[in-house]
């Protein structure tokens, strides 16, 4: 059961303060976390349907779509014809970061912690965030471009065609072998039904402006503000 520690920040099972050194990864989901929108969804708006594939998207994260990678599947199948321009006008004109972003990623990195961004969105837009949030290591999919537009599929990757909630866990716990560390030394921070199990694997989750389903589970909860709230709870950075 979860308390609210303040208006808006809900913490279950751990009593704050806590160290933020104690932790040596951080792994973020993209879309609706780290940025303000659902890239998919914005593409789609290119297409004129982006009604249609928001509609799938919204039951895909709140966990009513079982099947994430069928249901990537089929929004991505709707963005057949999007003229990849269309991607750069949404990544310059639709695309925020979130509030309190730069912020919780600049604390992390400065206590030590590795940063992975591990996103069921696409490499267009994750690697820009890497780069603009100097994150170490991103993972993400790979939209497929012929003729300067795109086809409606997906580019298979060594690790498979689709970023899941499955491939999220497993990419985490890959990261933590490498490091070297317990996965109980990783946070894990998302929104959505398949940020779920990584969230479930790790030492920390957060979730920022949540799915219920993933209020429900998560360690720490915020609905309101920005996502540097979370460091309210860890000693000496509030």
């Amino acid at each position: 059961m979860s308390h609210e520690h303040t208006p808006g920040l809900f913490i279950r099972g751990f009593t704050p303060p806590l160290k933020l050194a104690d932790y040596k990864l951080v792994a973020f989901d993209m879309d609706s976390t780290l940025i303000n929108i659902e890239c998919v969804d914005e593409i789609a708006e290119a297409a004129g349907r982006k009604a249609e594939v928001a509609a799938i998207t919204e039951a895909a994260m709140r966990g009513e779509i079982a099947d994430y990678k069928e249901s990537l599947r089929r929004r991505v199948a709707l963005l057949k014809g999007v003229p990849e321009q269309a991607l750069h006008t949404v990544y310059s004109h639709h695309l925020q970061l979130n509030p309190g972003v730069e912020r919780f990623v600049q604390a992390c990195r400065a206590a030590g912690l590795a940063t992975l961004l591990v996103s069921g969105g696409f490499t267009f837009f994750s690697e820009r965030i890497r780069t603009r949030l100097q994150l170490d290591e991103a993972r993400a999919n790979v939209l497929e471009l012929a003729d300067g537009a795109l086809t409606g599929r997906l580019v298979d990757q060594p690790w498979g065609d689709i970023v899941d909630g499955d491939e999220k866990r497993r990419t985490v716990l890959e990261a933590c072998a490498r490091l070297g560390i317990a996965p109980t030394q990783a946070i894990a921070v998302g929104d959505g039904a398949n940020d779920l199990p990584m969230m479930a694997a790790v030492g920390l989750s957060i979730a920022y402006h949540p799915k219920p389903a993933v209020q429900e589970r998560a360690m720490i909860s915020i609905t309101r503000g920005g996502l540097d709230r979370a460091l309210d709870l860890f000693d000496g950075l509030s």
